[in-house]
């Protein structure tokens, strides 16, 4: 496996293991089908940092895919790859560390069972992950599509500003692709079914699995329920609240009514328009603007500032942090 063409800072195994602990299972924080993840503290500048540790069987696409993806990239709402660590066998992917976890955990009550997100801090998020796929689908050097949007792969900062994160699945879009073909990846339940059946790749099957997460934020339910004789998609069960004040219904019960019923209707409905036929889904710039409309009806503020750039600053930095319920 060959980094070295490049521009991404490389460390030596001994900083590695220094900054682990040896790999210290008391240091581990995740695993998945590609390796594990690890926290660790860089010895020469204190700095937190999350390490990804992949073995090299099998997985030296997934290694590319994120080096190629990051290497070049900077935004706040993406996860910053701040190096990597390549072995004959082994490899290491060093990353700024997130304090808050994950959106899965936040939704889904491990490990903070105690707390809830509030109603304006899941739209923050929401907008915050909207914008940073807003960046990645309009990058100039290279749109990005990213194929693995799901609330594992959005990361809390410590302030809770998301960050989208893995990018072993994603695919640089050459200039003048509008789509190209590719073997179907993702995750059971976030992918396009016309991606499925078609396989091909283009950035409206990121607005399909951004549109199961946002059904996932305002709800709390999970992506199938599997409760039922037949398992039925997140999606296909939304579309059972769609008449009158039923719609209500669909939203968490751990936020306890505490959302403006307007605002609510205005992410449901955008979030059925996302899983919607592909012709008809809105991009993430246009999802970006209803979020903030969004967000604007549920703080009161008036005359709200559009967005222009998927440049500007996440929208946790704009507003004042709001305290979670206990």
């Amino acid at each position: 496996m060959k980094l070295d063409d490049y521009p991404c800072p490389k460390f030596t195994i001994k900083e590695i293991y220094n900054a682990t602990s040896n790999l210290s299972i008391t240091n581990l924080t995740g695993e998945g089908a590609a390796g594990k993840v690890y926290k660790g503290i860089l010895p020469n500048t204190g700095q937190k940092v999350a390490i990804k540790h992949i073995i090299n069987d099998g997985n030296a696409e997934t290694v590319v895919r994120e080096v190629t993806s990051l290497c070049h990239v900077r935004h706040p709402n993406l996860v910053a790859l701040l190096g990597c660590c390549v072995g004959d066998y082994e490899c290491f992917l060093v990353y700024e560390f997130c304090p808050n976890g994950n959106l899965y955990q936040w939704i889904f009550g491990t490990p903070w069972k105690e707390k809830c997100l509030s109603w304006t801090r899941r739209l923050e998020i929401a907008i915050d992950s909207a914008r940073g796929l807003w960046f990645l689908h309009t990058f100039s050097e290279g749109r990005i599509v990213h194929r693995d949007i799901k609330p594992t792969n959005i990361l809390l900062g410590p302030h809770f500003e998301a960050k989208l994160s893995d990018f072993g699945l994603s695919k640089v879009m050459e200039d003048g692709d509008i789509q190209v073909s590719s073997e179907v990846r993702g995750t059971f339940g976030y992918v396009d079914p016309e991606y499925l059946n078609n396989r091909q790749v283009d950035s409206s099957g990121d607005v399909y699995s951004f549109g199961v997460v946002l059904l996932q934020i305002i709800s709390g339910k999970k992506v199938i329920n599997m409760n039922m004789k037949e398992p039925l998609p997140l999606h296909k069960m939304a579309k059972a609240f769609t008449k009158g004040e039923s719609m209500l219904e669909f939203a968490d019960p751990k936020m306890t009514g505490d959302y403006p019923s307007e605002a609510f209707k205005l992410v449901f409905e955008l979030a059925l328009s996302c899983t919607g036929i592909k012709q008809d889904r809105p991009n993430m710039e246009k999802v970006l603007i209803k979020l903030e409309q969004a967000l604007a009806l549920s703080t009161k503020r008036q005359n709200p500032i559009p967005s222009t750039s998927p440049d500007q600053i996440s929208v946790s930095e704009r507003f004042e942090q709001s305290d979670l319920d206990t």
